[in-house]
């Protein structure tokens, strides 16, 4: 049954002509035989259709005659696939030749998709020695409890997700409104609607670049903006699609993951004029950051005394102190290192207190 799976590997582009080969030629370069390549390019202004049109019709491309951003484009590809497992690559991305063989490898008609680590690189290939995400091996089984009950979980970018068609048919086309931030209007949605698996192994790389919209180079005030009014509107479609499949959904969705309070907290402390959320109170939001550590996460108690000190520290000093411990925390390549010695061995030093546990 297996041997008999069409892959569709759905390559989305918009402006990147210097990776958009990459892209496709990993997608062809696939050791499983029955794929199919599709590639949307978003009313690109570079050289990218010059690109596309150079591989004729060893792919199916797709030209958008206006900019419909990214959900536009996954809507587009989507609906002239004809695979039973659909792949979105982002055209900034790349798979590793053994990607879509592991994945068939690992299919079940259950699953809702298989997801898979992605090698870090950046915009010259260049490995950054870690993989996504980190620190936690992806959710797997029934992931719809942690979508319902937290509004999250670990998973990976768009590029790391092979996606079951039965699953998709019940969530696209994808909403303008969530035009923009697809990719997590899928991650949100997918797992309420069968069992979800993971590799472990990273099957392609993450690219981060300067113009890469989530990327976390470095810290800016507008980044944690889209990141809080993403979360927003995760949220609110978990509470809209949740309540019509039949589930409860907590009304303190939103602060039962730490990572939003830390995200409110570092905008309304680097720049307090433009936080999009009245009435937040940089006290407050590190209370609920600690409370949601403490109750709802599945981290060992080293790591939620670290990420607790770092509340404390950001909710109660002015700018000037905060911001560098901002900073370390969401651009590590930014730590001096001092600092990063002195986190490390804090962290051996807590773990060396008390038995190993698990994350």
């Amino acid at each position: 049954m297996k041997n008999t799976l069409l892959v569709s590997i759905i390559v989305n582009n918009y402006n990147y002509e210097d990776f958009v080969s990459k892209a496709i030629d990993s997608a062809l370069a696939q050791t499983y035989p029955d794929i199919e390549v599709i590639v949307v390019d978003d009313n690109s202004s570079d050289r990218s259709r010059s690109i596309i049109a150079s591989y004729g019709k060893r792919i199916k491309p797709i030209l958008h005659k206006i900019n419909g951003k990214q959900g536009a484009a996954f809507n587009s590809g989507f609906a002239q696939s004809q695979g039973d497992i659909i792949l979105f690559l982002d055209a900034d991305d790349y798979l590793y030749p053994y990607a879509v063989k592991q994945i068939v490898h690992s299919w079940k008609p259950e699953l809702s998709k298989v997801h898979y680590r992605l090698d870090v690189v950046d915009a010259d290939n260049q490995p950054r020695e870690f993989s996504y995400p980190q620190g936690s091996p992806l959710d797997t089984g029934d992931v719809y409890q942690s979508v319902i009950e937290l509004g999250t979980y670990t998973g990976v970018p768009t590029s790391g997700n092979a996606i079951s068609r039965h699953a998709l048919e019940k969530v696209m086309p994808i909403p303008t409104d969530y035009n923009t931030v697809s990719d997590d209007y899928l991650s949100v949605l997918i797992p309420l609607y069968g069992k979800v698996a993971a590799i472990e192994k990273p099957l392609g790389a993450y690219r981060i670049h300067t113009s890469n919209q989530w990327a976390m180079s470095e810290v800016s005030s507008d980044r944690f903006h889209r990141f809080i009014h993403h979360d927003l509107q995760r949220c609110e479609l978990i509470k809209q699609h949740g309540t019509k499949l039949g589930y409860n959904i907590p009304a303190d969705l939103y602060m039962r993951f730490f990572g939003r309070a830390w995200s409110r907290l570092a905008s309304l402390k680097l720049d307090p004029q433009q936080h999009p959320v009245p009435g937040d109170r940089s006290i407050v939001l590190a209370y609920q950051g600690i409370r949601s550590l403490w109750t709802y996460s599945h981290y060992t108690w080293q790591k939620r005394i670290l990420f607790s000190l770092w509340f404390i520290w950001v909710g109660i000093t002015p700018r000037p102190l905060a911001s560098p411990a901002i900073s370390w925390l969401f651009s590590p390549q930014t730590r001096p290192q001092l600092v990063g010695k002195v986190l490390s061995n804090l962290k051996a030093f807590l773990t060396a207190k008390s038995p190993p546990q698990t994350n």
